[in-house]
């Protein structure tokens, strides 16, 4: 019983159709790429800094139990922009000064993001605001927010 088995999987083995590699067809028909423009809003654009302050006190009232707040920003200015080179999406890393409503001044590192928003519609954020990045996704210190 065991050989009839074996013989059959040899048989299949043989009969199955083999890899190939892709067509010039397959390779450049549709295929080609992400055509980013490069048009990201400068780190000081008040539409993502709004977005950052609704998001910022959205998480920490819902997963932190917390009612902090940024009150306000300061000492905004650009890190970078496609560090990487232009092959990369499109972003720019910008860092501030956040004051939030314990009286605090802290830190915040943060990137635009060309198609990083809502399935990919427009740009999106990212942020780590130094010392509240309580899940330690950027850590440490957010260094993992910086290029």
């Amino acid at each position: 019983m065991m050989a009839a088995a074996v013989a059959v999987l040899a048989v299949l083995a043989v009969a199955a159709p083999h890899a190939r590699a892709a067509s010039l067809l397959e390779k450049n028909f549709w295929l080609s790429g992400p055509n980013y423009s490069g048009i990201v809003p400068a780190c000081d654009e008040r539409e993502a800094l709004n977005l950052i302050s609704m998001r910022f006190s959205e998480t920490e009232r819902m997963y932190w139990n917390s009612n902090l707040a940024i009150t306000g920003l300061d000492k905004i200015s650009e890190i970078a922009f496609r560090p990487w080179g232009p092959e990369y999406q499109p972003r720019r890393y910008c860092s501030a000064r956040v004051y939030t409503n314990d009286n605090k001044q802290r830190a915040i590192y943060y990137s635009i993001i060309e198609d990083g928003g809502l399935i990919g519609a427009s740009w999106g954020v990212e942020w780590c605001i130094v010392g509240l990045d309580r899940n330690y996704a950027y850590a440490p210190s957010c260094k993992m927010a910086r290029p």
